[in-house]
């Protein structure tokens, strides 16, 4: 019996968790909280703190904050469809390595977006696993280029890969034509970090199982 991804579904559990308990009970996550709006401004991740050196917490704190049941539930389905096979193949503590290095990249390059394109979004706090997940998602991708995955890549794992970069193409296509609330250069930023991450985390030796010859 193949062995449960420990890591991920921890940190499925923990997105969960901190979401509800950010709208039900915010003074449990920020002492003083009355609000998810309180929680998201004291945890956020502001773009003009992070340049400034400030508030460097936020980098880990922002991840697991999500404004929205869609907002969540997108995270999480990538996680569920990807981060398991993923983790098999780094294994648990070079998979959070990754989410969370993917997340704190992210972060950087939505930072730097922000400064260069949109100064006066910079002290728009940001949330989200969006970055994290897309490094999740750049692992993954790498990973079956090079045919190293522990198993066969599911359907609708492939699908929503598919779907992930059309997502992009068409928040691009916002950007160009009008403005968008949907931080793009942070999901390409965590792409990026997962893919070269993933290149330097898998275990030496590691390979996708060959399938049975044809009878």
């Amino acid at each position: 019996m193949e062995r449960r991804p420990v890591m991920n579904d921890t940190l499925m559990a923990l997105i969960v968790t901190v979401y509800l308990i950010s709208f039900l009970f915010p003074s449990l996550l920020l002492p003083g909280a009355l609000s998810w709006r309180d929680v998201t401004l004291g945890l956020g991740l502001v773009p003009a703190a992070l340049i400034a050196g400030e508030r460097l917490y936020t980098l880990i704190t922002s991840m697991f904050l999500h404004a929205s049941p869609l907002h969540l539930l997108g995270n999480l389905l990538y996680l569920y469809l990807l981060g398991g096979t993923l983790e098999h193949a780094l294994g648990s503590s070079r998979y959070l390595l990754l989410f969370l290095s993917s997340g704190i990249a992210a972060s950087f390059v939505h930072s730097l977006s922000v400064l260069l394109f949109d100064p006066a979004a910079l002290t728009v706090p940001a949330i989200g696993a969006s970055g994290a997940a897309s490094g999740v998602l750049g692992g993954y991708v790498y990973l079956l280029s090079k045919g190293r995955l522990p198993s066969p890549p599911h359907p609708a794992a492939i699908g929503m890969i598919a779907l992930w970069f059309l997502y992009q193409f068409l928040l691009s296509l916002e950007a160009t034509f009008g403005s968008s609330e949907i931080a793009l250069w942070a999901h390409i930023g965590g792409l990026l970090a997962g893919v070269a991450l993933s290149s330097l985390l898998i275990p030496a030796g590691s390979r996708q199982p060959q399938p049975p010859p044809a009878l």
